[in-house]
């Protein structure tokens, strides 16, 4: 696995990484869309905070809505699962890839079995997961996602308030009630510090990985939104 050590000395090489991964998007839309395409853009955990670098690299996009599911664009690090996960992400993370590169050697069926197995005590499974997750253990993916979650915890700091500020008759959020990446206390410094702004919090039980077994129900949700809001 050829994954580089320090992402601000490999500039545009850093593909993988978190701003490599923001200016992928803005390359897509540059090549396929055309500049005068109202865009509706939704995004979910750290997908939120690459939206509101979109926003702010690139002004001239027509988003006309942004819609954050579980936004994690502040403080990654600090909240109850960053610290959990940071010591592993950027400390420890060449020795994950030890257990990674093992599992990718397993047969097709049995990285299902396994799969099957430990998602096994979710109750409203989704089955189209099961081969996702298999697809996600491969060797250069796994690392590939270790290498932009360390990226992430470091990164992802002090909330963008000019960004949000600018933007926020387009923006609305959508907050867990029980969130490890973002505590409701930071949904309620939004409400506070954007008081005119649409902030929500889940009173459905939504988990933060909710397409492990709610993505239906997220998606017909947020489809209600979009059609309220061409309504209105």
């Amino acid at each position: 696995m050829d994954m580089v050590q320090d992402a601000s000395s490999t500039g545009a090489r850093d593909v993988f990484g978190l701003d490599g991964q923001i200016d992928h998007k803005l390359a897509f839309l540059k090549k396929n869309v055309p500049k005068d395409t109202k865009l509706v853009l939704v995004g979910h955990s750290i997908g939120c905070y690459i939206i509101l670098e979109i926003l702010k690299r690139d002004p001239s996009l027509q988003v006309v809505k942004a819609v954050m599911l579980f936004p994690t664009i502040e403080r990654m690090a600090l909240t109850p699962q960053g610290k959990a996960m940071t010591p592993l992400l950027c400390h420890l993370r060449y020795m994950t890839y030890l257990p990674i590169f093992l599992l990718s050697l397993l047969p097709e069926v049995l990285k299902r079995s396994l799969v099957n197995l430990v998602l096994g005590g979710l109750r409203c499974r989704d089955q189209s997961i099961v081969q996702a997750t298999v697809g996600l253990l491969s060797g250069d993916c796994a690392a590939n996602a270790v290498y932009m979650g360390g990226q992430e915890m470091r990164k992802v700091l002090e909330r963008e308030n000019l960004t949000i500020e600018k933007n926020l008759e387009k923006l609305l959020f959508y907050y867990g009630a029980t969130d490890p990446w973002c505590p409701v206390q930071y949904y309620q410094e939004m409400k506070a510090d954007f008081p005119a702004g649409d902030f929500r919090l889940c009173e459905r039980g939504f988990r933060h990985a909710f397409v492990l077994d709610a993505g239906r129900q997220v998606a017909e949700m947020v489809a209600g939104w979009m059609k309220a809001d061409v309504r209105t």
